[in-house]
């Protein structure tokens, strides 16, 4: 499908990944996986790139840091960027407002994520 929108979930967690990419399909979209950000994605270019907070270890800032030279790579690649949010537990607020400063285009709580994901990512895409 040519319309079939680009997703990539950076998430070392199988479930998490499993379950957006059932969320994803009837969209219609595809979903690559980065267990990490050290690896490189095969495909491209995304219209969304997500990111898993409570998956990956280290500093939000770090983290959205590392993400933003994937978006950078595609810009100069695609001319075009891809929304980057993260995604975490709810409790964790801190942690989701520190990827928006580090320049996470948003953050929201993994069961806003999952709980409204059609609608969040034609919001994000649309």
């Amino acid at each position: 499908m040519t319309n079939e929108m680009r997703i990539l979930l950076v998430s070392p967690d199988l479930l998490s990944t499993s379950r957006i990419a059932a969320l994803a399909r009837p969209l219609p979209a595809r979903v690559e996986t980065l267990r990490s950000l050290d690896d490189e994605p095969r495909e491209g270019p995304f219209d969304l790139i997500l990111l898993d907070l409570q998956a990956l270890a280290g500093d939000a800032a770090v983290i959205v840091a590392r993400a933003v030279k994937l978006v950078e790579q595609q810009v100069a690649g695609a001319g075009r960027a891809p929304k980057l949010v993260a995604f975490g537990p709810h409790v964790q607020k801190e942690r989701l407002a520190d990827a928006v400063a580090a320049g996470a285009d948003e953050a929201v709580s993994r069961g806003e994520l999952l709980g409204s994901f059609p609608g969040l990512v034609k919001r994000w895409v649309g």
